[in-house]
């Protein structure tokens, strides 16, 4: 088991959005903020000892929300590249593990992030998240496994490395991975949503403002 404050929150923010085709995907409006800041605001209540954003090339503030930001300078070397400028933040700062979180997993909770934790049992911890059939992030790891992940490259990142630790279940729909505008238009019809961040209007009200425009 792992206590919050061991524990230093790394947000993977750095992606280069290739499948999303245009503009700053996590930047994108849903419901009442930016795409990214869903994760922020769910994992707020968890007391980290330290919590880094690695960013690139966006117009989001995570430096004003607490966050330690580190710049990636080349997204292109792959997720792995910004993972490892995460991991050595944390370990200059003495963190005993760090929860690794992607910025375009708007629905992952508090609850799910504490379970991970009372599954954690000493410093080779690896704990993943699982939707019952694949291991996936958020994912933890004890400071055993620091040199490890400073290691890897590319873009598959830490996956064999969570393929190989514990599971903690939750139901998919809380690990979904924004990766696409499809992604995001049918997590926006899940909520209701016709037009991001606008309510729908009433059948009479649309009716009456189609023939206001006609005039």
């Amino acid at each position: 088991m792992l206590k919050p404050d061991q524990v230093a929150l790394i947000l993977l923010a750095a992606g280069r959005s290739r499948r999303f085709n245009d503009g700053d995907k996590l930047a994108e409006p849903f419901l009442d903020k930016p795409l990214a800041y869903h994760v922020v605001t769910a994992l707020e209540p968890v007391h980290f000892c330290a919590r880094i954003a690695v960013v690139s090339d966006t117009e989001l503030d995570f430096a004003a929300l607490g966050y330690d930001v580190v710049e990636n300078p080349d997204p292109s070397l792959g997720q792995a590249r910004s993972l490892c400028l995460g991991v050595a933040r944390a370990k200059a700062l003495g963190a005993e593990a760090v929860l690794v979180a992607l910025a375009d997993m708007p629905r992952v909770t508090a609850a799910h992030i504490r379970r991970m934790m009372d599954a954690a049992d000493g410093p080779a911890t690896i704990v993943a998240s699982s939707d019952g059939t694949q291991p996936m992030p958020p994912a933890l790891f004890g400071k055993d496994m620091f040199d490890t992940l400073l290691k890897l490259e590319g873009d598959q990142g830490a996956r064999d490395l969570i393929r190989r630790g514990r599971h903690v279940i939750a139901p998919p729909a809380e690990l979904v991975d924004i990766d696409t505008q499809e992604d995001l238009r049918e997590l926006r019809e899940l909520y209701g949503l016709r037009t991001d961040g606008l309510p729908e209007l009433p059948p009479a009200l649309v009716i009456r403002d189609e023939a206001r425009r006609s005039d």
